[in-house]
Order: structure tokens, then sequence, then C-alpha cells
């Protein structure tokens, strides 16, 4: 078995689309980032990796890579997938947390757990997606950005 954890930030920002877990959220700012700057995925992505002691997203696809710009995460999630069969492992489970104060995660979780599932041909029970706020303290609670982290669990085929 091995295990990996991941962390990701991205400043808000306005004219972005906010999308999180593959999940398009109406809010007036969104992540800026070379990608679509989907936090949550990103920080899966670095634990699945890590998990694999392969390093970091940034490492497979770096910000100064310009087939990278405007990329759905979702893209370079399958690919991490790819690299997870190719090793010989397969997904125990993932558990994350996405720390922001605005706006309001819960009723987006359910999708973004399915999206994520779908995407790395999992079961969604696999998948745990969870929210909290930082009481207004720090760049998440002062609505400067949001961050996410994770943790996965891989075991042999």
């Amino acid at each position: 078995m091995r295990i990996g954890i991941g962390y990701d930030v991205h400043k808000l920002v306005e004219n972005r689309k906010l999308i999180i877990g593959g999940v398009t959220i109406p809010h007036e700012k969104g992540l800026d980032g070379h990608s679509d700057a989907d936090v949550l995925v990103h920080a899966i992505m670095d634990s699945l990796l890590g998990a694999l002691a392969m390093g970091d997203i940034g490492k497979f696809f770096p910000d100064t890579d310009m087939k990278y710009k405007g990329v759905d995460s979702m893209l370079l999630l399958k690919e991490v997938a790819s690299f997870i069969d190719e090793k010989g492992y397969k997904i125990g489970n993932i558990d994350s947390v996405i720390i922001a104060q605005q706006p309001k995660m819960a009723p987006f979780i359910d999708s973004m757990r399915v999206r994520i599932a779908q995407v790395l041909e999992i079961d969604v029970e696999q998948v745990g997606v969870k929210a909290t706020t930082t009481e207004h303290l720090g760049f998440e609670g002062r609505k400067e950005g949001i961050s996410s982290s994770s943790v996965a669990i891989l075991f042999k085929k």
C-alpha cells in the first residue's frame, strides 16, 4: 500500500470561472492559474502522484508549457490515472477538503465526487470531499483565495 498527500492553493480573481472538482460553481470570482485552476483536482493529483513517489503536477504539467494553458484539470487527472495503472496500482480511496470562506461548497460536493470518480474510473464511495471555512482567518477567510488538501491510498493490483 502507498499513501500520498497533496495541497494546492489559487488566488480568487475577477473574470474567471470558478471550477472546483470539475464543477463550475456560480460565483463573482474564479481561481487564477495557468490551467483552469481547479484547486481540488490539483490537490488530488498531487496526492496520487505522491503515493507513487513521482513528484507533483508541476513536474508533469508545468505552467511554462502553453499546451496546458486553460486546460481542463479533469484531462490531467485522467493522465495521472494512467500513471497509477502503468505502475501496477489501483486507488483504495481519496479523502480531500476544500478550504474556502465563500462560496458555500455543500450544494456541489456530490457532483464533484461523481465527476472525480468517473474520470478515475472508481466508485464514488472511494472519493471523499469535504469543505470548511477558516472562520474569516487567513487568506481563505479574507476571500483572497481557496486552498485544498488531499490524501490518497493506493494498493498493488
